[in-house]
């Protein structure tokens, strides 16, 4: 199976949206949406750097979409050739995502018959994070001349913009610039450009001219007589990170000059070989599988913020602006694993950045009554929550509807501190805790402390007025997910504090003062007793997704959607068509038997599979792959397959949700993707991670005739071969001690070096 995402001769609306985010190219500072050279608003164009937003008067607070520096327009006969308006003969565009290339070859037909193509490449650099790198040629099949206009076009697609204000140009020593402040913090941007040429000596040709928001080089009466090859280095500064963004974009143009196309590129290629070289998963026997998985870990590297660990993940990654440029749960429960079992410093930097954005989930606590840390549903950078009280617009009344996903949807804060337990039991980086990660998850329990609430006539302690992962049904009594991720949290918070204490004693106490949390722990270890958890029902029984649940309009998932009067009308909110039944956005229970695996018998995740399947209209990307991580563990290989498949390719179909009531939701799925990564891993090849040690229980679908992968348990890097006759397993650096392991529930020992083969019986 190649590594290239191949489209041809598709240039519909529809096909432009989707390519834009399927082709994305980035690098974790830059995302670049995959559009074609001569596109611009109009075609949803976008430079995503990561970390900066701005707010424009009362409008929703977003990422800035910087200047575009790979703009080029080719003029034959004073006729711009455009993809969408010119006569095109053949299409391609593609993207590598072995190297990360963007490339793309169309062909022209102009007027008199003459056929023009249009070739180009771009990436932006591993090696050069402020960089953008192109190559462009133009080719004839008869002597022709054409004007090519080259530059940076500062008139950009905003959702809730304009963002930039105070645009000049300027052109100094071959060097050509877009500056402009953002308006809310002023914060300096600047995007320079450099060009070469194959040839020698073409800068003479050269005119340049300069219109408001953009900045051209005129090339004009250019012959094609041999083809007119140029290059372009882009720079990207900003002022969170620069003194002097246009000085410093300036120099970097200059330099990725020097060093040429072709050395940037082979750096390129190279960190991004070492990068698969951690990561490829190799699936034998199933080509769409094996390009849907690597898709789907290609699109988790390119929005990785590597550089940094006051940025993290955004739902939409950096293909735009969607959903502000938010930070949700998905980052933690559906794509830290992913960078936890492979890249876990990466996975150190995304937990870390909720350590750096604590201060405001306090204040969001604060503002709501309670104590600790109350984490914000959609937070960007500085921990504040993002999200409005009024987030759909109802479809029939063009009115904003009250929705409670700010104020109710409060397991965010139990969702970090899951995350970063399951991090520590599977790196055992203790010094995360000393870090910052330590004063994360104490303020989370701090907070579920002022929140629960005590029921007197039961006896036991109930998390009330709250909204579960399925936001079709908001302000619900003991969301099982909810209650079963407090307890854990009130869990994990006893042994952080016992880890901390052990392994940095003076830090442990400095904290303890400075929090003045003595008391809150033995509160927490108090309270934790009386929990009461939903799901504590008898083996094989219907764990209610909330208190009445089980009440409610018992109706077919298709019958409920028959009723709509409009495609885009909101299931949930207050008079939503899903609110009274029990058809459900997204895996709710379901994920609760996944996150909490070793608490529930088969027969108790074979019942509620099969009860909620059939009631899930998943709404979500974040659904399927917990579908599939259950139907793997019970046997379902179909369904898991299915699922898995379903999750793996909604950015290489397009197939996701567009619009949720009038709001535009578009861009690309990195919880997708990460959930692609879990079901193949997690559920199909059947590897469990716990602070125990390591177990493998396969379940590969027929036609996988072998699965090859590498992962790291404690710093050791372990290759797992699995086919549906054995299982083996290397340690690929040499480990002071043995390892234990679980294969098929029979118990093992890995050698400190060789590999470990048991038959599968």
């Amino acid at each position: 199976m190649g590594w290239k995402i191949i489209e041809t001769n598709q240039l519909a609306p529809k096909d432009i949206d989707r390519q834009g985010n399927k082709l994305l190219t980035g690098n974790g500072y830059i995302g670049y949406r995959g559009t074609l050279e001569e596109f611009n608003k109009e075609q949803k164009t976008a430079t995503i750097v990561a970390g900066l937003y701005d707010r424009v008067g009362d409008q929703w607070r977003e990422p800035v979409n910087l200047p575009n520096g790979c703009f080029v327009q080719v003029l034959y006969k004073g006729e711009v050739l455009h993809a969408l308006t010119g006569k095109v003969m053949e299409h391609a565009q593609s993207l590598d995502i072995q190297t990360a290339i963007h490339e793309r070859r169309t062909v022209f037909e102009a007027a008199d018959g003459i056929r023009i193509t249009v070739q180009a490449r771009r990436f932006a650099s591993l090696a050069h994070r402020h960089m953008i790198c192109m190559e462009y040629s133009i080719t004839a099949d008869h002597e022709c001349v054409v004007d090519i206009h080259t530059g940076i076009d500062g008139d950009v697609w905003d959702l809730n913009g304009p963002h930039l204000r105070d645009i000049c140009a300027i052109v100094k020593d071959d060097v050509i610039s877009v500056c402009a402040v953002t308006h809310e913090s002023v914060v300096e941007v600047a995007v320079s450009e450099a060009i070469m040429f194959r040839e020698a000596g073409k800068f003479s040709g050269e005119e340049r001219n300069t219109e408001e928001f953009k900045i051209l080089r005129k090339l004009n009466q250019v012959n094609l007589r041999n083809g007119f090859t140029f290059y372009k280095f882009v720079s990207h500064c900003v002022g969170l990170e620069s003194n002097d963004p246009l000085e410093d974009s300036r120099l970097m143009c200059r330099q990725a000059a020097e060093i040429g196309f072709d050395d940037l590129l082979a750096e390129h290629a190279k960190q991004w070989s070492e990068r698969w070289g951690d990561c490829d998963i190799q699936i034998e026997g199933d080509d769409s599988a094996q390009e849907a998985l690597r898709f789907s870990m290609y699109h988790l590297l390119v929005i990785m913020p590597t550089h940094t660990s006051t940025a993290s993940v955004p739902a939409r990654g950096m293909s735009g602006q969607m959903y502000k440029g938010a930070v949700f749960w998905d980052t933690e429960i559906f794509m830290l694993p992913f960078f936890t079992h492979v890249f876990p410093s990466m996975a150190r930097n995304l937990l870390l950045y909720r350590y750096h954005t604590l201060n405001g989930a306090r204040r969001k606590a604060q503002e709501y009554g309670y104590r600790g840390a109350f984490y914000a549903w959609e937070t960007q950078d500085t921990g504040d929550d993002a999200c409005t009280l009024f987030n759909v617009t109802d479809v029939f009344t063009n009115r904003p509807m009250r929705t409670y996903f700010r104020d109710k949807q409060v397991h965010i804060s139990a969702d970090i501190a899951y995350s970063f337990w399951k991090y520590y039991t599977s790196t055992g980086d203790a010094s995360i805790w000393r870090d910052g990660g330590a004063e994360v998850v104490f303020e989370c329990a701090r907070f579920f402390l002022s929140y629960i609430y005590f029921n007197p006539d039961k006896q036991r302690y109930e998390i009330l007025d709250v909204t579960g992962p399925d936001e079709y049904h908001e302000r619900v009594h003991n969301n099982t997910f909810t209650n079963r991720l407090v307890a854990h949290t009130f869990e994990v918070c006893s042994l952080v504090a016992a880890c901390l204490q052990e392994c940095f004693p003076e830090e442990y106490s400095e904290l303890m003062t400075v929090l003045d949390f003595e008391r809150d722990l033995v509160l927490i270890s108090e309270m934790s007793q009386k929990l009461y958890q939903p799901d504590s029902s008898a083996a094989g029984a219907v764990i209610p997704q909330f208190d009445g649940y089980l009440r409610l309009e018992n109706v077919p998932l298709k019958t409920l959607l028959e009723r709509k009067l409009h495609p885009h009308e909101y299931l949930g909110g207050g008079n939503g068509l899903a609110t009274t039944t029990q058809i459900i956005k997204q895996a709710d229970v379901v994920l609760t038997l996944y996150l909490f695996d070793e608490k529930y018998s088969l027969e108790t995740k074979s019942r509620n599979w099969e009860y909620y399947e059939s009631r899930t209209e998943h709404g979500s990307s974040l659904s399927a792959c917990s579908y599939s991580l259950i139907a793997a563990q019970i046997g379902k290989i179909d369904w898991a397959y299915k699922y898995f498949m379903k999750t793996a390719t909604i950015d290489l179909t397009g197939d996701g949700k567009e619009y949720v009531g009038t709001l535009y939701i578009g861009g690309t799925h990195p919880a997708g993707n990460g959930g692609a990564w879990m079901s193949a891993v997690f559920g199909l090849c059947g590897i469990h991670v716990s602070d125990e040690g390591i177990s493998v229980n396969p379940r590969l679908p027929a036609h996988w005739t072998q699965v090859r992968l590498s992962m790291l348990f404690h710093g050791q890097r372990l290759r797992f071969t699995l086919t549906h006759a054995d299982v083996a397993i290397e340690m690929v650096n040499h480990a002071e001690t043995s390892l234990p392991v679980s294969i098929n529930r029979q118990n093992y020992i890995l050698p400190p070096t060789g590999t470990l083969m048991v038959p599968i019986i």
